[in-house]
């Protein structure tokens, strides 16, 4: 089995996800970016674009942002933004 971690992604709104999750990958300012577990500490600015988050039983959530900051500390990692849209799960 992959090692997992914590993943939230939240707006003002609502919060969209809340779990363990194997992968993310996520469009930063400079481009995408993927994150794993154990991931070094980061803080980013996020672009607009879909934000793949895939789970350990290999099932995969999509989630539409515009904009935001993404945090990784002590394998957990949270990304917040004013508009957060879910759009596929496979």
């Amino acid at each position: 089995m992959e090692p997992t971690y914590r993943f939230k992604i939240l707006s003002p709104r609502r919060r969209f996800l809340d779990d363990d999750v194997v992968s993310i990958v996520a469009p930063g300012e400079a481009g995408y970016f993927g994150v794993l577990a154990n991931h070094a500490p980061l803080v980013s600015t996020m672009g607009s674009g879909e934000v793949t988050v895939r789970f350990a039983d290999g099932s995969e959530k999509r989630f539409r942002i515009d904009g935001g900051i993404f945090r990784v500390a002590r394998n957990s990692a949270v990304l917040l933004s004013e508009n957060v849209e879910e759009i596929g799960v496979e």
